[in-house]
């Protein structure tokens, strides 16, 4: 009799653990795997973000604001991608982080679901389209060419024209 209770235990012991460790798998698993893939794209975002509160530029340029905190994983991973497209497409797009930990009105005014999102914008302020999570400079760029913006850097031109 004593020895039943303890193999009960002991298998309702394993039992518990092994369905906590399928738990967190899962959970772990499904934020991986679906972390950078979402896209929220204008139709929703207009409702969302008021125009009025887009940070404009007094450049009419392409805007792109990325909204996150500079202690998140992805959102530092994003800083030197910022860093290499403000300096190799200055005067041709305008780039801006937004810290939602240092400043937490940005969240509600830019409709924030997730961090790091990427808000894209036409030069008149327009909100084109949204991406949440980590995106290449690559991608960023594509997404802009996806919008009917096609970005060229100043080498790039010189190199048209030259």
């Amino acid at each position: 009799m004593y020895s039943r209770k303890i193999i009960n235990m002991k298998l309702f012991t394993v039992t518990a653990i092994v369905v906590i460790g399928l738990l967190f798998v899962a959970n772990h698993f499904s934020r991986s795997l679906f972390s950078g893939i979402r896209e929220v794209w204008a139709a929703e975002a207009k409702t969302k973000t008021p125009q009025k509160d887009v940070a404009t530029s007094p450049k009419k340029v392409p805007r792109l604001i990325d909204v996150g905190a500079d202690k998140c994983i992805p959102c530092v991973m994003m800083a030197p991608i910022l860093e290499e497209l403000k300096k190799e497409y200055a005067g041709i797009l305008d780039v801006e982080f937004v810290d939602v930990w240092k400043n937490p009105n940005a969240g509600q005014k830019y409709g924030i679901r997730g961090i790091p999102t990427q808000i894209f914008y036409d030069a008149s302020g327009k909100e084109l389209g949204r991406h949440l999570g980590f995106i290449s400079k690559e991608q960023i760029l594509q997404s802009f060419k996806k919008f009917g913006i096609e970005l060229k850097s100043p080498e790039q031109k010189k190199k048209v024209t030259g």
